[in-house]
């Protein structure tokens, strides 16, 4: 038996007690300024509920660490770039509405049946800009859900193809995010989003599946190198906000309903750091 379906088989109790556990933050708004974020008796939780799965990378460190989430990870299905659609309105629905998709930089809950794009409606934003490795929207990663979000037509183009730093200029039709000639920064309340979903596209695509091998560096202007930074700014990004109710039931839907893989870093943050 795999370990994905072993993962499967958990004791009722445990998934009796992942139901209560997202039961409780239904109603919680995807913002980490709302109740329920990534408590100690969450983590603990996931300690128990994910061990089967993640028992091959345990007690490593480095690169040690990094090839063993590696494997763990590749072991998925793969979506279509249209079934990308789909898939999106179930993992970014708004808690509040069941109607509705947030969208990743604006915060807006728009109607999941809003997407397209035209001007105000939303369509599916690249966090590891296609271009950086130039994968496009190519199955694999390019119609990776882990790193794709529902984004503001608008909010998107600007964002384009640069790579993530500090500072800029504010967006008028995005508070709280800011840009110039070859950054972006997200609100503050998706910093660690973006950042967990940066590092795990690196491990996931590592060259051996005829795709670049993608990795994060401490520069921008990264071009079409299939690299992606701010290193230093994205690790300091995943420690100040870290995962929150939202993001961890996104996680959740990915992994029982579409690719059935997860990303390790919004299950142990703390890996984070022990990689880089």
């Amino acid at each position: 038996m795999s370990r994905r379906h072993s993962f499967y088989a958990r004791p009722l109790l445990a998934a009796v007690a992942a139901v209560t556990v997202l039961a409780g933050t239904a109603a919680a708004a995807p913002s980490d300024t709302s109740p329920g974020r990534y408590t100690a008796t969450a983590a603990a939780l996931d300690d128990t509920y994910y061990q089967d799965y993640y028992q091959d990378a345990l007690g490593k460190t480095g690169a040690e660490l990094k090839s063993a989430l590696h494997t763990i990870i590749s072991d998925q299905t793969k979506l279509s770039y249209s079934q990308v659609w789909d898939a999106l309105k179930a993992t970014d629905e708004d808690p509040a509405n069941s109607s509705n998709v947030v969208l990743l930089y604006t915060g807006r809950s728009q109607s999941k049946n809003d997407n397209g794009g035209d001007s105000g409606q939303w369509n599916r934003e690249h966090v590891w800009a296609k271009s950086h490795g130039d994968f496009g929207t190519a199955t694999g990663p390019g119609t990776d859900v882990h790193h794709l979000r529902p984004t503001d037509v608008q909010v998107n183009s600007t964002r384009g193809n640069k790579d993530f730093d500090n500072g800029g200029s504010e967006l008028g039709d995005a508070p709280g995010n800011f840009t110039d000639s070859d950054s972006f920064e997200p609100r503050d309340e998706v910093k660690g989003d973006v950042a967990r979903m940066i590092l795990y596209m690196s491990v996931r695509y590592e060259g051996n599946d005829s795709f670049a091998d993608l990795e994060p560096n401490d520069q921008v202007n990264n071009g079409s190198a299939p690299k992606m930074g701010k290193l230093s700014v994205l690790k300091q990004w995943s420690q100040e906000d870290p995962p929150d109710t939202f993001e961890k039931r996104r996680n959740d839907v990915i992994f029982d309903q579409f690719q059935h893989n997860r990303n390790p870093f919004i299950d142990h943050p703390e890996w984070v750091g022990a990689i880089w």
